[in-house]
């Protein structure tokens, strides 16, 4: 998943040196590789009885803003389990039954948590393979936003969409929502016939006049990772085993934006071996998408705003890709480790673009995210528990595991093993660990074991520290800085703009977006309104159609009060609701009492289109 990287506000220059010299001061052991990952996080027991394939049958009501059906269970009794509790949050569970004859049985409904839901405790017997549930879920299900057809594209049709992690597949699904199960899944979905749905499993590409779509996930997945979509779609190939779906009025853009898809199928591939989920496609969803992606197993769901029109911004596409083998195929067996997701996936983003676009590109990627590491760490403190990579979440919502810390310092220490051992062997254990491990759980301590053993002799242990890295807090002393030719040019054009030359005789021509970003971030909090307005003359930032870029400027002018932007930034969040963006925005607005008037009336406009998810953390920024 992208878009929790960059939400962070840039209100100073880092010292790199304070957070380097932290060097990890605070540190805690590691526990027995062997041990079992406990789930704080759900009610379920796998130990003891443990679901191997789910089968859905489900009707989409979108006036009564509902899913409503049944989930059956195929369950395996390891351990002659007499209850099986299932996760469940905001769910009006119906009835309940055992066996493929459908027998009433016995259950009870927990006592609410909340955080967690409801445990849905079913009585079974020792040889009881099925539990059928049939339940509707709740119109404010955390995991469903439900958009009128003016929050779509086209303005015509409604649009559904779910996002199950890290723990709200429970609240669309009866489930052992936690990322140590793995389960297949067969789903028929009912919809108004004027639309299409599509899963995280084998789609159809045309509409069904009947409103009926079959699915299929044959490999096994996680809970988090069952995704729906519903809304006016059309498809186009990007290739033989990849393409796209978007409203159709989206559909062409975004197959020129992703054109280059398949390349980077091929190029991963290369590295880390086959693509092990038949197709690769896509799904590009309404702007209040709350991320930039979601790496649904063969249907990532995707942000608008990476349209650019200069596919400057498919990296996302890269990192999405790349959770087919870090997340998808061996995944973090609790959210402690989300790193083991998300640190592996920027790794193999970067090594991707890298082969796709150039060293160049991928040294621009590297600093940029130094640079919001640090960021990150400085804002946390870097004796922080939670500058760790393994983390201890235990009665805290596990989306607060998802910082730079489990991306961008997990993706260092794994460019440290690489810089250390050697590309060639590195690359070579990466692909051992996939192929070992494929269609598993992992933990850090099991991570870290395998790594000793297959690849680290003493002296290379010393020099890359893995215990420092994952168990330690702040940045280890060995991370090496990345540089960049391209941004260091973008540096001397900022210290001439510095230095009073016009922004007109800049030598900006050919810049990426990384180096307008770059370029932005560096300037001054705030900034003279003239020299506001002569930048803004000359590169029209404040009409900028890159999403990236028109934030960044926002950002600016915000702390520099260049009121000409405030529209724009009015516009901004009232249409789009990636989190990333969106957030700093509204933290920079309420720094000032200013600020936070502006920022209270535009939300009361934009809540009630923003996703569950950033709602609730908006209204803490807001402090409502």
């Amino acid at each position: 998943m992208t878009g929790t990287r960059a939400m962070l506000g840039r209100s100073r220059l880092i010292s790199i040196l304070a957070i380097l010299s932290s060097g990890c001061a605070l540190f805690v052991r590691p526990i027995d590789p062997s041990a079992r990952a406990i789930d704080s996080h759900s009610f379920a027991r796998p130990d003891e009885a443990v679901v191997r394939h789910l089968d859905l049958d489900l009707q989409v009501n979108f006036e009564k803003k509902e899913i409503s059906g049944r989930a059956r269970l195929s369950i395996e009794n390891l351990d002659d389990a007499s209850t099986f509790p299932i996760d469940t949050k905001d769910l009006r569970i119906h009835r309940v039954s055992v066996g493929t004859d459908e027998r009433p049985v016995e259950f009870i409904l927990g006592a609410e948590e909340p955080l967690k839901g409801q445990p849905l405790i079913v009585f079974i017997a020792p040889d009881t393979t099925v539990i059928t549930v049939y339940y509707t879920t709740s119109p404010g299900a955390g995991a469903l936003q439900w958009l009128d057809p003016g929050q779509t594209a086209a303005g015509r049709h409604p649009f559904l969409f779910t996002q199950s992690e890290p723990i709200l597949a429970r609240t669309w699904v009866p489930c052992q929502d936690t990322p140590s199960v793995r389960m297949t899944y067969r789903a028929t979905v009912r919809v108004p016939p004027e639309l299409h749905a599509v899963m995280s499993a084998s789609n159809v590409t045309t509409k069904d006049p009947r409103g009926i779509y079959e699915f299929e996930m044959r490999q096994p997945i996680p809970s988090y990772l069952m995704a729906l979509a519903v809304g006016d779609l059309e498809f186009r190939p990007l290739g033989e085993r990849s393409g796209v779906f978007a409203e159709p009025t989206v559909v062409e853009k975004a197959a020129w934006e992703f054109a280059d898809t398949e390349r980077m199928m091929a190029a991963t591939e290369v590295l880390y071996g086959p693509y092990r989920w038949d197709r690769y496609d896509l799904v590009v969803l309404p702007p209040s998408f709350p991320w930039g992606g979601m790496e649904n197993p063969r249907l990532t769901f995707c942000t608008p705003t990476v349209l650019a029109g200069d596919r400057s911004l498919v990296s996302l596409i890269a990192h999405e890709l790349a959770h087919s083998w870090s997340g998808n195929l061996v995944t973090n067996a609790t959210w402690n480790d989300f790193w083991l997701n998300e640190g592996f996936t920027v790794y193999i983003e970067h090594r991707v673009m890298e082969e796709v676009y150039g060293t160049e590109y991928e040294d621009m990627l590297s600093t940029l995210d130094f640079d919001e590491l640090l960021e990150e760490i400085e804002a946390m403190g870097p004796t922080s528990q939670d500058t760790r990579l393994r983390l201890d979440l235990s009665g805290r919502n596990p989306e607060e595991a998802m910082t730079a810390i489990a991306y961008i310092k997990g993706f260092f220490f794994l460019r440290t093993c690489e810089q250390v051992v050697g590309r060639d062997r590195w690359d070579a254990f990466l692909r051992g660990y996939f192929d070992t491990f494929a269609f598993q759980s992992m933990t850090s301590e099991r991570f870290l074991a395998y790594l000793r053993r297959e690849l680290l002799d003493k002296p290379l242990e010393e020099k890359i520290d893995p215990e420092a890295w994952v168990f330690g807090t702040g940045l280890p002393r060995n991370v090496v800085r990345p540089q960049s030719t391209a941004l260091r040019g973008v540096a001397e054009e900022l210290l001439r703009w510095e230095q009073g030359a016009a922004a007109g005789s800049l030598r900006t021509d050919g810049w990426s977006t990384h180096e307008w970003l770059y370029f932005l971030r560096k300037l001054p909090r705030p900034t003279a309104i003239d020299r506001m307005a002569d930048l803004d003359k000359a590169f029209r930032m404040t009409g900028h159609g890159n999403f990236e870029i028109a934030c960044e400027w926002l950002l600016l002018s915000i702390p520099s009060a260049y009121e000409v932007a405030y529209s724009r930034l009015e516009t901004f969040l009232l249409t789009v609701g990636r989190l990333k963006f969106i957030k700093p925005l509204y933290q920079a607005l309420v720094e000032s009492p200013a600020g936070e008037a502006r920022a209270r009336t535009i939300y009361a406009r934009a809540r009630s289109g923003y996703h569950p998810l950033a709602v609730q953390a908006l209204d803490k920024v807001l402090g409502l």
